[in-house]
């Protein structure tokens, strides 16, 4: 495995000089932040932050994410021009070296949590999703944000999207993601660059708009738009695992056997009646089976990319909430641990 981690740009409180001295750290996972969703990266953005984290010993091959726009979600005759910069960002970033781009379609939020700071037994803080707590949120109020939502949206740009996606169900959903693949997918084969998709995070419909990366179900006719070894996934266990119904276990062991897994967010969930809380990624702290998705890897062979995903705060560490230094890099050692163990059983 390669093994990575998110890094938000200069202004990331968690420098590259911190995240290089966790053992084992191969890639930055990373992004051009001071572009509007759907215009093209500049040659000059993109090289520079690559040199950057070379110059820290590491190397930039993961890009997360390249935003789609909305207009492509939603099907408009507009997207086309919006794809075109899609494709040319691909060219682009491969020019620099990038071998996997992180993306995904939920319509207008990313990924959805109702709390960002709960405090649990151990005095250390975490992200959480309580369906009571979700239905007292207004997200036409403009004043509802979170760390993975696109900021540039304003109260009358959100009542419009909601009125467009009103007309958007699952079905036409997929029908412009396959639009979307059919255009981009040849573009990354031709560039060699393998495109991986994010399931829904959680994985269910938030605020009425529809969701469809969610399950198996879904995610084998995602593959199946357009059936090519550039066309896969970001399987994040904590996204797909967020829902009781997921065999997370066996989803990584079936898609890592096809080769359809180009990248790994690996976290740890605690499911509780109404929601999900997030846990240290340690085995014993949650509700998910994180030794046995490792061993699924290690026992097909995986040589893609990993990232330790959302962390907690500890030890008094404060920041960009998800996204803090000390619980992803125990993290990132924990992976280690686990698939180094893996290896020497074999």
């Amino acid at each position: 495995m390669k093994l990575g981690f998110r890094w938000y740009g200069a202004d990331d409180p968690v420098t590259l000089q911190k995240i290089r001295q966790i053992p084992n750290m191969h890639n930055i996972v990373t992004a051009v932040y001071d572009v509007p969703v759907g215009e093209v990266w500049s040659r000059e953005s993109i090289r520079a932050l690559r040199s950057r984290i070379e110059e820290n010993g590491m190397v930039m091959e993961v890009i997360e994410s390249v935003p789609v726009h909305e207009d492509i979600k939603l099907g408009l005759p507009t997207r086309d021009r919006y794809i075109a910069a899609y494709q040319e960002n691909i060219r682009r970033l491969a020019a620099e070296g990038v071998k996997c781009i992180c993306y995904n379609f939920m319509p207008v939020f990313d990924w959805t949590r109702t709390q960002l700071d709960k405090v649990a037994a151990d005095g250390s803080n975490s992200l959480v999703y309580y369906a009571e707590q979700l239905k007292g949120m207004d997200p036409l109020s403009g004043e509802l944000s979170l760390p993975g939502w696109d900021s540039s949206y304003k109260k009358e740009d959100m009542r419009r999207l909601f009125e467009q996606y009103s007309h958007v169900d699952s079905e036409a959903l997929f029908d412009h993601l396959k639009y979307f693949l059919e255009a981009i997918i040849p573009v990354a084969a031709e560039n060699d660059v393998k495109m991986a998709i994010h399931p829904d995070d959680p994985p269910w419909p938030i605020f009425g708009l529809p969701r469809i990366i969610t399950d198996e179900k879904n995610i084998d006719r995602f593959l199946k738009l357009v059936d090519s070894p550039y066309n896969g996934l970001t399987l994040c266990t904590g996204s797909l695992g967020a829902d009781p119904h997921n065999d997370v276990v066996h989803l990584v062991d079936k898609y890592s056997k096809m080769g359809r897994i180009h990248f790994m967010h690996v976290r740890n969930i605690k499911l509780v009646e109404n929601g999900f809380e997030e846990t240290a990624h340690d085995q014993n702290c949650g509700s998910l089976d994180i030794i046995g998705i490792m061993k699924a890897l290690s026992d097909n062979g995986y040589d893609g990319y990993i990232r330790p995903d959302h962390g907690r705060m500890i030890w008094g560490e404060t920041g960009k909430p998800g996204y803090g230094l000390y619980d992803r890099a125990l993290g990132a050692s924990y992976l280690n641990g686990v698939w180094e163990t893996l290896q020497r059983m074999k």
